[in-house]
């Protein structure tokens, strides 16, 4: 039996050292600096499509993809969550629960963290909340995880959480201008919980 979409409020998690919350920009809390550096930062844009800063529209597509995180909570489509340094909300990354399949009770998990942020097991501590949750508070069965093969910090990331080999998608996307294959990983919320996150 698969899940139900669900229309939610942004649902905020306790992560320890950080604190998982939805994504902002009003009179209080504005995310859009932490998404335009994302943007800027070549790591990031290396592994993951970002908008161009050095395009006309690049505050606009920000302001974009910080509305657009904003609406997937209420169309039930993307669960996404600003991972934020509890004392300031400052937001350091992202991890996101997108592809949705109510039907089979499947999702598929993405994140980027900020530089300053880099190994401190920020994203070891959210990806693991947010995927305990996927299974947990939202009933998913399983959780994929797709990194380009030379992408080594990602690897390693889905072994400290206990994602399962499960094949290739060969040349399937381009990392600095040539084709590289995808790696293919997968939890299942049956399989041994390998995570400590605290």
């Amino acid at each position: 039996m698969g899940l139900t979409p669900l229309s939610l409020d942004p649902v905020e998690i306790n992560a320890g050292s950080w604190y998982l919350r939805g994504l902002r920009h009003d009179d209080r809390v504005d995310d859009r600096p932490a998404v335009a550096a994302s943007a800027r930062d070549p790591e990031i844009r290396r592994w993951r499509n970002r908008p161009d800063p050095a395009s006309p529209g690049f505050d606009d597509a920000v302001t974009a993809h910080v509305a657009d995180r904003i609406d997937g909570w209420a169309r039930g489509s993307r669960y996404a969550w600003a991972v934020a340094e509890p004392t300031t909300g400052e937001m350091l990354g992202e991890v996101t629960l997108e592809q949705l399949d109510p039907v089979h009770g499947t999702a598929e998990v993405r994140c980027w963290t900020l530089p300053a942020a880099r190994g401190r097991g920020l994203a070891r501590t959210a990806v693991g909340a947010v995927v305990r949750f996927g299974f947990g508070g939202l009933g998913l069965h399983r959780v994929t995880y797709l990194h380009a093969e030379p992408n080594r910090a990602s690897a390693a990331l889905a072994a400290a959480l206990g994602f399962v080999h499960e094949g290739r998608m060969r040349e399937a996307w381009e990392v600095d201008g040539a084709r590289v294959d995808v790696i293919v990983l997968g939890r299942l919320r049956t399989d041994p919980a390998p995570w400590d996150t605290h």
